[in-house]
């Protein structure tokens, strides 16, 4: 454990070995937090990520494996951050599952599954983590979707947990208020899933968007570092990250 007088403000940050977690990572690291990170199998991206913050700032990253799914495993993840670095300032819940669920074809397993990453996992570790970010008068911020509002064709089950996320939101704004702040970005398109979708929807849909381009894991990332910094007056709010795509859907 640090210090005090050595003590930054500490973010744990849930998918954090790549995409858009790893970007959120690095603008953190970048305006002096330091990080508790959590990845799942990504081992050899969350390494190189924790190499690289090292060497920006010494002793100021701490990865932490884990599978979300297993609810048992969510308050260790708050325990050794604490442990780390002394204190919680910051829980961004970023990891998420993605996969199409057309009706007709849904599996319990599937809900289970996209349920899990999407709300389970952030209630229960907001749950943990609230006790220190009640203490440091800190922040929580939910990625959440612009499906959460506006349903994904052929995606029923992710948009329904997404959408409790956002509930979910709203709801810890109001519980943990005032020593905590919470609220989300709703990302649109950013990047491709990884397993792909049509290049003509792509280009359809970017074409739809006011401002005409797929947005970056930068644009969210400085996103959450707003509402965690700059926001102080603003909680139960979801910020679209969405080049204005909402208003074309």
């Amino acid at each position: 454990m640090k210090s005090a007088n050595e003590q930054h403000p500490v973010a744990l940050i849930t998918g954090a070995a790549k995409r858009v977690g790893a970007q959120i990572a690095r603008t953190l690291h970048g305006a002096g937090y330091d990080l508790a990170l959590h990845y799942r199998h990504s081992r050899a991206e969350m390494d190189a990520l924790c190499a690289d913050l090292e060497t920006a700032r010494g002793n100021s990253t701490l990865a932490l494996q884990a599978d979300l799914a297993d609810v048992a495993t969510l308050p260790n993840l708050v325990e050794q951050t604490i442990a780390r670095f002394g204190r919680l300032d910051a829980l961004v819940n970023n990891a998420s599952t993605f996969f199409p669920t057309p009706v007709g074809s849904v599996t319990p397993t599937q809900w289970d599954e996209l349920f899990a990453s999407n709300a389970r996992a952030p209630f229960f570790l907001a749950q943990a983590a609230t006790p220190h970010l009640k203490a440091a008068k800190g922040c929580l911020v939910n990625i959440v979707d612009i499906y959460a509002e506006r349903p994904l064709p052929g995606h029923p089950v992710y948009c329904m947990a997404k959408a409790a996320l956002a509930m979910l939101t709203q709801a810890l704004a109001k519980e943990l208020g005032p020593e905590v702040r919470v609220n989300g970005v709703a990302p649109g398109a950013v990047l491709w899933p990884e397993a792909g979708k049509a290049y003509a929807d792509q280009t359809e849909l970017v074409a739809r968007t006011p401002l005409k381009r797929t947005g970056t894991p930068e644009d969210v990332a400085t996103a959450v570092l707003f509402l965690l910094r700059d926001a102080k007056f603003t909680t139960g709010q979801i910020l679209r990250v969405d080049g204005g795509r909402a208003l074309a859907i």
